[in-house]
């Protein structure tokens, strides 16, 4: 009987080489993904931008008729008079408002550290709130990096606006460009999948905004009305909250009732009863009247999502964090419906 051969010997197969070699590629490919991931959110954020301008521009492709770069036009500059008129009304009152509200937090806080001295328990609790202070007071060394990481960040904008006005001027190119990267095979696919990521996103944006709008009014209308001060500051901010699911609502309404509290309890507790009743409004009435026809994420995955892409991509991950899931999301829902379905996507015009 011949001796078999020892494995350890023979030549290596051309199918094992290219094995290899498609994994090694893969792992820089990554690699390479990770290293560009600026240029990344770069893209997505033009993306965000071009989607905008797009759920702006829509009504007037659709009844107006009128070309998509006509439109979008139209539209970004009914966009930016729009911003320039809230300046000229509003920016005043709001500059002064938001330079007052920058002096009257450190009042605030030490108008209601003094009255922890009339409480019973009012030393432990100041204990804690000084260590958490004093640690807190490390985030000063930072600032200087914080700054220039803001200009950046301004830089990135513009190009990110520059790039989004061109996107939605003539999405349909792009897009088409991206699918003939994908073999034949998978171009229905993925076409019918950017198509479903961009109306999920634009429904997004549109039920978020009346959100923004309607909260951050009815805020600053009620802390008016409670003889709060800096009341539009405060509901500005608060609109602008929104943006950022749990955290940021949390963190308006501390800076309500800090400056509520510093009046009395008697204001805190009437600051507490509207945001509370403000937050359930936007969350069982609002949200659901203007996202119905939207695929509703669940809470638990965008509280993951948050911590998440916090973790990955810094404090800016804030901010990508629900847009991302909601592009993630309704990815993961089409494919999950089409394999129920059986039968391979579409293209869409």
């Amino acid at each position: 009987m011949a001796a078999r051969p020892d494995p350890s010997h023979e030549p290596l197969s051309i199918g094992f080489m290219q094995r290899v070699l498609f994994v090694i590629l893969m792992i820089g490919m990554a690699a390479l993904a990770l290293k560009l991931l600026g240029l990344w959110l770069l893209v997505f954020g033009a993306v965000i931008i071009a989607v905008i301008l797009r759920g702006l521009a829509e009504p007037l492709m659709r009844y107006a008729k009128l070309k998509d770069k006509t439109a979008v036009a139209i539209a970004l500059v009914g966009l930016l008079a729009l911003v320039a008129l809230t300046v000229v009304l509003f920016g005043n009152q709001l500059s002064l408002q938001i330079d007052a509200l920058s002096r009257e937090i450190p009042q605030a806080w030490a108008a209601i550290h003094a009255r922890l001295d009339t409480l019973p328990i009012g030393q432990l609790l100041q204990g804690q709130i000084d260590g958490m202070t004093k640690q807190a007071g490390g985030l000063v060394s930072f600032l200087p990096g914080i700054a220039g990481n803001f200009l950046s960040a301004a830089a990135s904008t513009f190009v990110a606006v520059i790039a989004g006005v061109i996107l939605a001027g003539a999405p349909g190119k792009y897009r088409d460009g991206v699918v003939y990267l994908f073999p034949k095979t998978m171009r229905p696919a993925v076409l019918d999948s950017m198509n479903a990521a961009g109306e999920a996103l634009r429904k997004w944006f549109i039920g978020q905004f009346i959100s923004m709008v309607l909260v951050g009014t009815l805020i600053a209308i009620g802390l008016t009305i409670m003889g709060v001060p800096s009341a539009l500051a405060l509901g500005l901010v608060a609109g602008l909250a929104q943006l950022v699911p749990l955290v940021g609502p949390t963190v308006s309404a501390g800076l309500g009732l800090l400056l509520a509290g510093a009046g009395g309890l008697q204001p805190a507790i009437w600051a507490f009863v509207l945001y509370t009743g403000v937050s359930q409004l936007e969350a069982n009435i609002i949200t659901p009247m203007v996202q119905r026809h939207m695929t509703e994420v669940p809470m638990v995955l965008i509280l993951f999502a948050l911590f998440g892409f916090a973790g990955l991509l810094g404090p800016i991950g804030v901010f990508f964090a629900m847009p991302l899931t909601v592009i993630l999301y309704t990815l993961v829902r089409r494919y999950l419906d089409l394999q129920e379905e059986g039968k391979a996507p579409r293209p869409v015009d």
